[in-house]
């Protein structure tokens, strides 16, 4: 009988992302978390094999660099584009008052 995981998948996913798209380490990503970095490591092991899809071998090393530099940038983007969102709802509720 498979165990179930105390972790939901998509927690797992954003976690696992969360290390390869921000160029962090797993110990640190992991501390933060507070989940087992050996876990995490599978947990980003996992994820790096979905994403590549067998299709590693098909980028050269400068568009695998250009590839991982996109995905921090996104990763990025995001986390400031949330933080805006925040501010909005603050400021609109301040405006209010």
């Amino acid at each position: 009988m498979a165990r179930q995981s105390k972790y939901p998948g998509e927690f797992r996913r954003q976690a696992a992302a969360l290390v390869l798209d921000s160029g962090r380490t797993i110990r640190d990503v992991g501390r933060e978390l507070g989940v087992n970095h050996e876990t995490l490591r599978n947990w980003v092991a996992q994820l790096r094999q979905e994403r590549d899809g067998g299709q590693s071998s098909s980028l050269s090393g400068d568009e695998r660099a250009e590839l991982l530099r996109l995905r921090r940038q996104v990763a990025q983007l995001e986390l400031e584009k949330e933080i805006l969102k925040k501010a909005a709802v603050f400021f609109a509720r301040e405006t209010e008052r």
